[in-house]
């Protein structure tokens, strides 16, 4: 079992910055994929970012050059530094981790960006 906990949303402008934080426990040692989807109000969940264990990046091409996926490895946490915020990037946000083909999920932060 993996467990994970998100911190780092909220409120800010267009232009602005914000930087997510997800914080994983249990069976982290099987970890092989870190990630971050975000789920827009109608909309279907889509995934944001992505980081392997041997830090292979994939992003989605809506939000590369704006946003940045990182890993403490000793700290088992994964950042999402997003930049140059847009309006459309306002959804829910939630971090997840792969471990022996089992997705988990965290509880989910919400990201709102006003224009």
């Amino acid at each position: 079992q993996v467990q994970l906990v998100e911190s780092g949303g909220g409120l800010v402008q267009a232009g602005g910055s914000l930087r997510l934080s997800c914080a994983a426990s249990g069976s982290i040692f099987r970890i092989n994929t870190r990630g971050w989807y975000r789920q827009a109000p109608g909309k279907q969940r889509e995934l944001v970012a992505s980081i392997t264990s041997g830090g292979s990046t994939n992003y989605a091409d809506s939000v590369k050059g704006r946003f940045t996926i990182s890993g403490d490895n000793a700290k088992n946490t994964v950042f999402l530094q997003m930049n140059s915020l847009k309006p459309e990037d306002t959804a829910v946000y939630y971090c997840t981790a792969r471990a022996l083909q089992v997705d988990y999920w965290g509880q989910g932060t919400q990201v709102t960006v006003s224009s």
